[in-house]
């Protein structure tokens, strides 16, 4: 009998656990508002990391390292 309230609190650890980890499914969004929120996101993202390849682009010279790599 005393596996049975191990057994109990093993399940409320797990089910605690569980709680605050992972990625939530259901965020609450249409599959449209997610595609509109992402799409802005992988935008967003390109432009930044163009900026940057700009910038070190700019800097000129036999230094820039991987500025043919793509």
């Amino acid at each position: 009998m005393t596996r049975g309230s191990q057994r109990e609190r093993d399940r409320e650890r797990a089910a605690a656990r569980a709680g605050g980890k992972g990625k939530n499914g259901d965020d609450g969004l249409t599959p449209e508002q997610r595609r509109e929120r992402d799409g802005k996101a992988l935008q967003e993202k390109a432009a930044k990391k163009a900026a940057q390849a700009a910038a070190a682009g700019s800097g000129g010279g036999a230094g820039s390292k991987g500025a043919a790599k793509k």
